[in-house]
């Protein structure tokens, strides 16, 4: 059974895009066969995985509006894992979809044509609560959160569970969201143990083990458009590796494992 996983967070730059490229590509290295989804017009994950989006002829946005197949718009990546790329085109459809019946359902359709195909699906929402993230989070079977741990974190991530909570209740019944991603973590710090403790007393929402470290390695990696997993080994991709394994674990059955934040 594909399982299908959302990454969703309204906040800019908590590491969506690095969370899905990072647990994708572990997931690929284990042979899972993995396909992730940009859906940020941006196309940060589509130029971190090695292509470049100003280059492409079709996206997920063809496919959104339904001007092409799915399985004519995928990209192959060196990372092993399959791309559904975006590109700046992506900003005008959620216009095109505001004005079609079940706009809300229109990447669900596209990815049950291929969803055989693949035993992960996992899903790049974009920094917004609009209509592509709605998508995004109707397609999924499950939903993370990627919580940077700074000041000031856990600012939208009410409306987020709000949002989430209004598509169980409409389009998603069977969406499950299992908890927090803690990335930009510093262990030495109190603050990053206090930014953590906060989110879960606040909205109880557990943090899944382990909490992704600050490291320069990340950008370095999207700068040269390829996942942190392929360079050399460091915390970064160590982290996201048993990430990967909390999850593959938890979708054969296991409970999955948290991180308790000590407070200072």
């Amino acid at each position: 059974m594909t399982r299908t996983l959302a990454i969703a967070n309204q906040k800019g730059g908590v590491a969506k895009t690095t969370t899905t490229a990072s647990v994708g590509a572990a997931l690929a290295a284990e042979d899972v066969a993995v396909l992730v989804v940009d859906l940020d017009p941006q196309g940060s994950l589509t130029f971190s995985l090695g292509h470049d989006p100003d280059q492409l002829s079709a996206s997920v946005h063809d496919v959104l509006i339904g001007a092409e197949e799915v399985a004519d718009v995928l990209l192959d990546t060196e990372d092993g894992v399959t791309l559904l790329p975006a590109t700046i085109d992506l900003a005008g459809a959620e216009a095109l979809l505001l004005m079609r019946p079940g706009r809300e359902y229109a990447l669900k359709r596209a990815l049950g044509e291929i969803a055989q195909d693949y035993d992960v699906i996992l899903i790049d929402c974009p920094p917004s609560l609009g209509v592509l993230t709605l998508n995004g989070l109707t397609a999924a079977d499950e939903v993370v959160v990627p919580l940077q741990c700074e000041t000031l974190a856990h600012r939208g991530v009410g409306q987020l569970l709000r949002t989430v909570t209004e598509v169980q209740q409409i389009t998603n019944p069977d969406l499950a969201i299992l908890g927090a991603v803690a990335t930009l973590f510093d262990a030495r710090t109190t603050h990053s143990r206090d930014v953590l403790a906060d989110v879960t007393d606040r909205y109880d929402l557990p943090v899944l083990s382990p909490p992704i470290p600050r490291t320069v390695r990340f950008a370095e990696a999207s700068a040269s458009g390829s996942s942190v997993m392929r360079g050399r080994k460091n915390k970064g991709s160590v982290a996201y590796r048993e990430l990967a394994a909390n999850l593959r674990a938890h979708w054969a059955g296991a409970p999955l494992e948290t991180y308790e934040a000590p407070v200072s």
